[in-house]
């Protein structure tokens, strides 16, 4: 057996439940070590970009051990606004980050989230660990940072099935991330 499948022996990945956010709350802060991130988390979850069947948690030995959130959040395409997909944060426990609970993590969600509407799931993250699920630059496809702050090569989109070419433009984060000035963290 690889080591990657022994980490990731008895992970499993659902939901996010009602009982799960205080602890998901510390989650984030262990993982991040910045209280702008658990805060942001929080806000998320009381706005209009909470979506229950979008917050997805890894557990393992009983204990949520990782989330993958996925908002709500605007692109302002030449033809209309359309509504799209935020990936932040993607918190892994730090006793058992680079074991593949993240991989693990993303992969469900992301299979869970193909037969959504929305086209286009945007994040800002690191450029070695996101393309291996389909995630690309998003620049060269036409799509603007929310923020200059944002390092142009951490700006990445996952077309989705619903994409079409026209939709182009610049996201617009939901208001949580800029009242906590969660925007362009990455250092690269």
């Amino acid at each position: 057996m690889t080591a990657l499948a022994d980490a990731l022996r008895g992970v499993t990945v659902r939901l996010e439940q009602a009982g799960d956010a205080r602890v998901v709350e510390q989650l984030t802060a262990d993982a991040f070590d910045d209280p702008r991130v658990p805060q942001l988390v929080e806000s998320l979850r009381c706005s209009d970009a909470w979506m229950p069947e979008a917050s997805f948690v890894a557990v393992h030995e009983g204990s949520v051990v990782g989330q993958a959130l996925f908002t709500r959040s605007l692109l302002d395409a030449p033809r209309r606004l359309v509504d799209v997909l935020v990936l932040s944060p993607l918190s892994v426990a730090p006793d058992v980050q680079r074991r593949g609970v993240g991989t693990a993590l993303l992969r469900h969600a992301l299979e869970q989230l193909r037969t959504r509407d929305e086209p286009l799931i945007f994040l800002e993250g690191s450029p070695s660990f996101y393309p291996r699920f389909g995630f690309q630059p998003a620049a060269p496809l036409g799509f603007r940072r929310p923020s200059l702050r944002i390092p142009k090569a951490a700006f990445m989109v996952r077309p989705q099935p619903t994409y079409e070419p026209w939709m182009t433009g610049t996201v617009v984060y939901a208001e949580a991330f800029w009242r906590h000035d969660c925007v362009g963290l990455r250092d690269l």
